[in-house]
């Protein structure tokens, strides 16, 4: 089938705004309201923004037009669309494998992702009921640990969080996906707005914007550079199937160069919002800004147990680290989706539902790595060994897919768009001017593969 015939059976998206807010909604997640502070906190601050935003730049906006590129040219599931695409291009079928490796690393990434997920959601009645309120930093730990230990109550908040998803995606594109996000990204920008407002109340919101703002770069090494590289990759939800499936529904109208570049920077501006919002509170509370992971659900709970309107704020925080993570689980769930619509000639409601029941099933190691299958048991044994040393099933997942299955996505992206496709082909889709083809051909070409090289031999240990 020639590429002007091709139509997505799923439909497609009303408007550019609404691919923006459906994209950006899968770049919005955890990670820019959980790991970006902290990651921030970790690597000196201001001086770790100025290269993170400088690689969202290089790195991360070229791939997304590619992986934009791909899937609207495509204009079916990640698998289908690079089997297509190999086909038109005179290259070999073995090209479908990039589709199956993004839908394979969104499902495997969902399973895990969704019980942490549903840490968020059971803190937002932990704190909408004032059990935060005076605790002690040992309270509060105490809290966390008897929420992971109990593996019925992971279980069953993992359940709902999955349902939730599973709602929205058996809807469709229009009328789930599209109205879900339509509703939940004004909403998130809303309580982002709300929190930050929040923390140029306590007094310390300067302290908190020379963080984020000031760069100290005797603060940075190699490491952080890397940190950064790597974030500005993964954040854009680039190499999981789910930019591409996005991409599909696109108009073609709609310039993907513009598009890219919007979604890039509603992504970076919800990172630095957050880091505005947290850090004034961390510091008011004489907290510590680089204590790493358990900054959200160890660390910031005692700030919120000591403040004026902490159970209002607390309340507010999580729900809107649930509303990040609802959007994002909705595009990493949604390329399994359309490949079964596509290939079995079943109905949407069966898709989502067989696709998340077995992405629930799989998070059950994820459920029983925190309490069951905690470190010296046998998952040890058995998981810890496959990949990486001493450590559990979730840890061992989320490493794979982390630092193993995206960046090697990312980078045939970047190989297959690059190098592979026609020069024509990717000129008339992309639609672009003479001068801003070039450069993305050039960053596309010899700039982004080599970042993400590094970052992907980083990650496995060539080189510190």
């Amino acid at each position: 089938m020639s590429e002007e015939a091709r139509t997505s059976i799923h439909g497609q998206w009303s408007s550019r705004m609404v691919f923006v807010l459906a994209a950006t909604g899968s770049a919005v997640g955890l990670g820019n309201i959980w790991k970006f502070p902290y990651i921030t906190g970790e690597n000196g601050g201001g001086a770790f923004v100025l290269v993170y935003l400088v690689c969202i730049a290089v790195i991360g906006i070229p791939v997304m037009m590619a992986e934009t590129m791909l899937g609207r040219r495509g204009r079916q599931s990640p698998i289908n669309t690079m089997s297509a695409l190999a086909a038109e291009e005179g290259r070999p079928p073995i090209w479908s494998l990039l589709g199956w490796l993004g839908v394979v690393a969104g499902f495997l990434i969902l399973s895990y992702y969704s019980v942490i997920a549903g840490w968020a959601l059971s803190y937002v009645f932990r704190s909408a009921s004032g059990m935060f309120v005076g605790a002690t930093a040992d309270g509060v730990n105490s809290i966390f640990t008897s929420l992971v230990s109990d593996p019925e109550k992971l279980l069953a908040w993992h359940s709902i969080f999955m349902v939730a998803t599973m709602i929205v995606v058996a809807r469709g594109v229009k009328h789930g996906i599209e109205k879900a996000v339509s509703y939940l990204m004004p909403s998130l920008f809303v309580l982002l707005i709300v929190l930050v407002f929040y923390a140029m109340s306590t007094g310390h919101f300067s302290d908190g914007l020379s963080f984020l703002f000031s760069p100290d770069f005797s603060k940075l090494g190699w490491q952080s550079i890397l940190v950064a590289m790597g974030h500005a990759f993964f954040t854009l939800s680039l190499g999981m199937g789910a930019i591409m499936v996005y991409g599909s529904y696109l108009p073609k109208d709609t310039s993907i160069a513009k598009a890219s570049m919007m979604i890039a920077v509603a992504d970076t501006v919800v990172a630095l919002m957050a880091g505005m919002a947290i850090f004034p509170i961390v510091f008011a509370n004489n907290l510590q800004p680089d204590v790493g992971s358990g900054l959200i659900f160890q660390i910031l709970p005692i700030a919120f147990g000591q403040m004026e309107a902490g159970v209002l704020i607390g309340t507010l925080f999580f729900i809107l680290l649930v509303f990040a993570a609802w959007s994002s689980a909705i595009s990493l769930i949604e390329p399994a989706v359309a490949w079964m619509v596509e290939n079995k000639g079943v109905n949407r409601i069966y898709a989502a539902v067989w696709c998340g029941g077995l992405t629930w099933f799989v998070g059950l190691g994820t459920v029983f790595s925190f309490n069951l299958w905690a470190k010296d048991t046998w998952s040890l044994e058995l998981f810890g060994h496959f990949l990486f040393k001493d450590i559990n099933f979730f840890e061992t997942l989320e490493g794979f897919t982390a630092n193993i299955m995206l960046p090697l996505g990312g980078l045939f992206i970047a190989i297959f768009a690059g190098w592979l496709m026609k020069t024509q082909s990717t000129k008339n889709e992309l639609n672009t001017t003479e001068n801003g083809y070039n450069v993305w051909q050039i960053l596309i070409r010899y700039v982004a593969p080599t970042a993400v090289m590094i970052v992907f031999l980083k990650a496995i240990g060539v080189f510190n």
